[in-house]
């Protein structure tokens, strides 16, 4: 089982610098920051960009890998956020993984003058997004045109130091993203279905693996080339509650097939409200033993 942290971007980087050290140092495999305009509560700020915060990111740390979780096709373009990822994995000598979603409601998805889209067409945007920055990625010049994107002699040099290209890690529960993940996806990330009961959470998180399963078999995808990321404190109890529950946490993650799980920086107040001594807790006790 690996282990992953997300970071959020929302201290200056004076603070934020020792969070991403720190966790390459406790031998965390991955470490991400959300990709936002601003997020929830935490819409006034601070809040920094994802791609600058994780090259600062992979200017302190030499084997952590680093991610967006997700990028957003809300406010990001493919053939832009192409040359930022491929200038971010040159920095970080191939450490990047580029997670990937559709783009949800709120703030991000409104705040650039748009329309929210109703969840069909953010799918068919999340195809588009992917599809072109797949062909980016890959090939020397691009031209591709979709209903939500557009690419002219868009050109690649001198390419990811990953090849073919940067690993995507796919957030997707419906069928249709899902689908595309199989396509596309190096992994795939999930956060369960909201919910307010745990063994409820942890139910609707079997479902989704089963529906994946479903989904590689029906493709012809083989389970073993989809790495599985479980994103755990989408559930109603903060994995980091206590050392005891993260250990339980990962062993029902590992239980249900996930590859991969991922925890948040504890904050002082707020979304993921926590102690960082429990923090270091896990990293110097409950990591080791996963090893």
């Amino acid at each position: 089982m690996r282990v992953g942290i997300v970071i959020l971007p929302d201290e200056r980087w004076a603070q934020g610098e020792r969070r991403w050290r720190q966790a390459e140092e406790w031998g965390f495999d991955h470490a991400w920051t959300y990709d936002h305009l601003g997020w929830r509560d935490l819409v006034d700020g601070p809040w920094f960009d994802a791609v600058p915060t994780l090259t600062a990111a992979a200017t302190v740390t030499t084997r952590i890998k680093l991610g967006t979780l997700v990028a957003s096709p809300n406010f990001r373009h493919p053939v832009h956020f192409a040359r930022q990822v491929t200038a971010l994995d040159d920095i970080s000598a191939g450490r990047v993984l580029v997670g990937v979603g559709a783009g949800g409601i709120g703030f991000d998805a409104t705040v650039l003058g748009a329309e929210t889209l109703p969840p069909r067409s953010r799918v068919d945007r999340f195809a588009e997004f992917t599809e072109l920055l797949d062909l980016l990625l890959r090939e020397e010049r691009v031209t591709w045109q979709g209903a939500y994107y557009a690419a002219v002699d868009a050109r690649s040099t001198p390419g990811c130091v990953q090849s073919p290209r940067m690993p995507f890690v796919m957030a997707a529960n419906g069928v249709r993203s899902m689908r595309l993940a199989a396509r596309f996806g190096q992994g795939w990330v999930t956060i369960g279905n909201d919910s307010d009961d745990l063994d409820q959470w942890w139910r609707s998180v079997a479902e989704l693996a089963e529906r994946m399963d479903d989904v590689l078999a029906t493709t012809g995808r083989a389970p073993a080339t989809m790495d599985r990321y479980l994103s755990l404190d989408s559930a109603p109890l903060f994995s980091l509650s206590s050392p005891a529950y993260f250990a339980e946490a990962v062993g029902r993650a590992a239980e249900l097939g996930f590859t991969d799980v991922i925890t948040h920086w504890p904050r002082r107040s707020s979304w993921y409200a926590g102690d960082e001594a429990v923090l270091e807790k896990v990293a110097t006790e409950v990591l080791p033993q996963l090893r």
